[in-house]
């Protein structure tokens, strides 16, 4: 197992396209709900133990090598919000195309051929976990980790913030961070004899509210 590959696999460098995505916080920072640390804290909290959760038990199934269509299928019946559904499939082509790039795989060429519209990205972020020898919970452990980290960074930009408290918002949440990674890994370590039904299935309906209006908006600095 190489800890190499999960600190490039989780690298904000890593050409996902998660760059042009705020995970909510441009919607969120025009609403003022977040508009100065105390309340990007609050928004990345409560998006770990939602979305965060969520996409770390469909990574981490995904890295245990169970059918990655069918967690595609449960990632669509996870996410309610249409907007979202397109996010989600849109990052995940642009995953599949730097996870075949970076960790050739029969695993990631059937999820391709089998999902050309592209699949849920947390389900590819597993199987290209699962192609560079990382565990489950390696992969949970990325998958949280982009979940409140994308949204930090977006912040940044969005309101101006000092980048080190930012950042120090995430090192505050590392305890919180481990604990769901450790909760989605457990999930996928009993999806094999239980089915998909025993993943986190959280639900952010804030989220996908502010999801669909954001991607109404005509003029807007990120995707979503």
């Amino acid at each position: 197992m190489s800890r190499t590959a999960l600190l490039i696999l989780a690298d904000g460098r890593f050409p996902a396209g998660g760059h042009a995505h705020s995970g909510g916080m441009e919607a969120a920072v025009a609403s003022g709900g977040v508009h100065d640390t105390a309340s990007l804290e609050a928004f990345c909290r409560g998006r770990l133990h939602t979305a965060g959760l969520t996409a770390a038990g469909l990574a981490a199934a995904a890295a245990t090598g169970y059918d990655a269509l069918a967690l595609d299928d449960a990632a669509d019946t996870r996410t309610p919000a249409p907007a979202l559904r397109r996010v989600a499939r849109r990052l995940g082509r642009q995953m599949m195309r730097a996870a075949r790039a970076t960790w050739p795989c029969a695993g990631l060429d059937h999820l391709a051929r089998h999902r050309p519209q592209g699949p849920h990205q947390p389900v590819v972020l597993g199987v290209a976990a699962r192609a560079a020898g990382l565990t489950a919970l390696d992969a949970a452990h990325a998958a949280v980790y982009e979940s409140v980290g994308g949204p930090a960074t977006a912040a940044v930009r969005l309101l101006s913030l000092d980048p080190f408290e930012a950042t120090a918002v995430l090192a505050r949440l590392a305890d919180d961070l481990d604990a769901v990674a450790a909760a989605a890994s457990d999930a996928a370590g009993r999806v094999a004899a239980e089915g998909v039904t025993v993943l986190p299935a959280a639900s952010a309906p804030l989220l996908d509210i502010t999801g669909e209006q954001h991607a109404a908006w005509a003029v807007r600095l990120f995707a979503s």
